[in-house]
């Protein structure tokens, strides 16, 4: 028999709801701090780039579009009258080179459709190889 009162031990309990205040607290704090960025419209300025000067290539051709949607293959001018005419014109200034280089120096508010067919035109030529040129910020 026991005479002696047992020793009434309370559980210890985890309070799930202080904890729950401070989570929204923080929530809350970070909700009103953050910012968050808004688009509303695109802004593309190109091209500029930060590069080494490129390497001299001896197969290359260099093709020109201005802002007018002028066309220029290795600094002589030259109309646009479709894809196909322009190819010729590729495969005309390449001579005998087998697999040139075609590089496209496009003025940063020229058409993109010029450019397409810069790129078009040299598909149909059977040149696969086509790079950009850009300018570094000054």
């Amino acid at each position: 028999m026991r005479f002696r009162p047992r020793a009434f031990r309370e559980e210890p309990e985890i309070n799930f709801i202080p904890l729950i205040d401070v989570l929204l607290v923080i929530l809350i704090f970070l909700m009103v701090t953050t910012t968050y960025s808004r688009y509303a419209e695109l802004q593309i300025n190109l091209p500029t780039a930060d590069a080494a000067k490129a390497p001299e290539r001896p197969e290359q051709i260099d093709v020109a579009v201005d802002a007018q949607g002028k066309y220029l293959i290795n600094r002589l001018p030259v109309a646009f009258h479709g894809p196909e005419a322009f190819s010729q014109e590729l495969k005309r200034a390449a001579g005998a080179m087998k697999e040139p280089v075609i590089i496209i120096s496009a003025d940063a508010i020229a058409p993109h459709q010029s450019v397409i067919n810069i790129m078009e035109a040299a598909r149909i030529a059977g040149y696969g190889k086509i790079t950009f040129t850009t300018q570094a910020k000054p």
